[in-house]
């Protein structure tokens, strides 16, 4: 199967202002949601000066054609207020993703913790898009299959799935979530390779995906901090994601099962480097199985989309196209927002291609 999808880019929305310190260093990568009027916010992670980083919340705004134009900053809604946020290097909470769950009557926001070992994956939840309340990092059950605990991985690019899954072992409901871990010990033991799950001869990084029951979950949210049945469902294929992909934009339903606007990226790894000036990322798409989500029905040959003007070629990290929202408008188009260069937020309509008859 083809992906039948297309991005286009609309342009810059969002950037950060060098007068403000609290956005000088730029705004990126964001979350979006949608309140009950319609009203379309983002979360963008905003970088202040000193390398640390905050989640914040905008009002988009739009044209007539209901084409995004630009977003207007209201609030900071969560900042790395806890020591497993907070890096010696600045770090903070990054690059969130969130899924309206339906089921547990809430939103849910995956994000980076970049703290004192460096990322991990951290969720919050709220009832109203105002307010936040944080879930912690999360933690991975231990499966003797694998070989490897993953609570020593480094951890992110994490996102939820809006609705319940069929869950391993035995078909149950489930919340599932995407996330990348990766196999070395950088952050305590530089340039010495940490262990990798058995039987996996690939070590480049990829996207996974766990499960919490939603029953747990139902019962007590913090439930989701604790996900089991680890499966791989994605590694490198093709040359612009030679080096790593992970997840992008929270998965959404649509016809073929489920989608996503994934990263890839390509280029040269320069080690001891936090932001690497030689790497690529460009965004493609993954369809999965409606059912079983680690089964990927269908994925990009070409990127979507890939650092091409001005705006995605020249910032904090050059050449950078980093999908972390998605908005679908009910017809099989839609938005997605990314993050340019690590510098800036732009949009791209997301158009469905009709089969040629």
């Amino acid at each position: 199967m083809r992906i039948p999808y297309t991005l286009e880019r609309l342009g810059v929305i969002m950037r950060g202002d060098p007068n403000d310190p609290d956005t000088e260093w730029g705004v990126l990568n964001p979350a979006s949601a949608r309140r009950s009027d319609g009203t379309l916010l983002l979360f963008p992670r905003l970088v202040a000066r000193g390398n640390v980083s905050r989640i914040g919340r905008a009002r988009v705004v739009v044209d007539r054609h209901g084409l995004p134009v630009g977003a207007e900053l209201e609030s900071i809604v969560l900042a790395p207020d806890e020591t497993w946020e907070r890096h010696r290097t600045g770090g903070g909470v990054e690059d969130p993703r969130i899924s309206r769950v339906d089921a547990l009557g809430l939103w849910v926001m995956a994000y980076t913790a970049y703290g004192p070992l460096g990322p991990r994956v951290a969720l919050a939840v709220s009832a109203d898009l105002d307010s936040w309340d944080r879930l912690g990092p999360v933690t991975y059950g231990y499966e003797p299959a694998l070989g490897v605990d993953l609570n020593l991985c480094l951890n992110k690019d994490a996102a939820v799935f809006p609705d319940p899954v069929p869950g391993p072992p035995d078909g149950e409901p489930a919340i599932a979530m995407l996330h990348r871990p990766t196999w070395d010990l950088d952050s305590t033991r530089p340039d010495e390779p940490g262990p990798a799950p058995t039987g996996l001869a690939d070590r480049r990084p990829g996207i996974w995906v766990s499960y919490v029951p939603l029953a747990a979950a139902s019962r007590d949210p913090a439930a989701l901090t604790h996900v089991n049945h680890h499966r791989l469902v994605a590694l490198p294929d093709r040359p612009w994601e030679m080096l790593k992909i992970g997840a992008g934009t929270p998965p959404v339903r649509v016809p073929e099962g489920w989608l996503m606007i994934h990263h890839g990226v390509a280029g040269r790894l320069l080690p001891g480097l936090d932001h690497q000036p030689q790497l690529r990322y460009s965004a493609g798409a993954l369809l999965l199985n409606a059912t079983d989500v680690a089964r990927v029905v269908a994925r990009s040959v070409e990127p979507l989309l890939e650092p091409a003007v001005e705006e995605e070629r020249e910032g904090i990290v050059p050449n950078v196209v980093f999908p972390t929202a998605i908005e679908l408008d009910g017809r099989g188009d839609g938005i997605v927002f990314y993050g340019m260069a690590d510098s800036r937020i732009g949009a791209a309509r997301l158009r469905r291609q009709l089969p040629s008859t």
